[in-house]
């Protein structure tokens, strides 16, 4: 990291939640996996590595370390409201990898738990109430967003999101 923070939220979000290990510990914690000994069986990760992992997402919040058991003690790892809002963002890398990389075999389905269909993501309006395309999304500076003096177009599937 330079030292200046990112103006961009992906590129600050990927500080975080960028490495291949987080996402699927990540993953593994939407799955029910929470305690150190079987997230590193599960995963196949090297005990240092998956300690750096869990305590970034500790001290960032993404995830929050609870005492299970007292004598001796041990603890889990659990989604906090932070953690739970990456949902979409892992569900739509799992549904691109199924569509490109599964050869239209996905290796997991997700369904809706209540009535066992298979579940859709896609973009909603709640103003106009509508399903939309990633084309029809556009940009446009917040107002966390730095004075730019050269701006590029925002409409159109070239939209930068930032």
């Amino acid at each position: 990291m330079t030292g200046e923070p990112q103006a961009c939220s992906i590129a600050r979000s990927l500080e975080i939640i960028g490495d291949r290990w987080t996402i699927l510990i990540l993953r593994d914690a939407f799955r029910g996996i929470r305690r150190f000994d079987e997230l590193r069986r599960d995963l196949d990760i090297a005990r240092p590595v998956l300690a750096d992992r869990l305590r970034r997402l500790v001290d960032h919040g993404v995830l929050q370390k609870v005492q299970y058991q007292q004598h001796p003690p041990r603890s889990e790892y659990r989604l906090t409201p932070m953690g739970v809002e990456l949902s979409p963002a892992l569900v739509a890398l799992m549904r691109w990898g199924d569509k490109y990389l599964s050869d239209g075999a996905p290796p997991t389905v997700l369904v809706h738990e209540t009535c066992g269909n298979a579940l859709e993501q896609g973009f909603w309006c709640p103003h106009c109430r509508q399903t939309f395309s990633p084309a029809e999304i556009a940009s446009r500076p917040g107002p966390g967003a730095a004075v730019l003096t050269d701006e590029l177009p925002t409409r159109g599937p070239r939209a930068h999101i930032h």
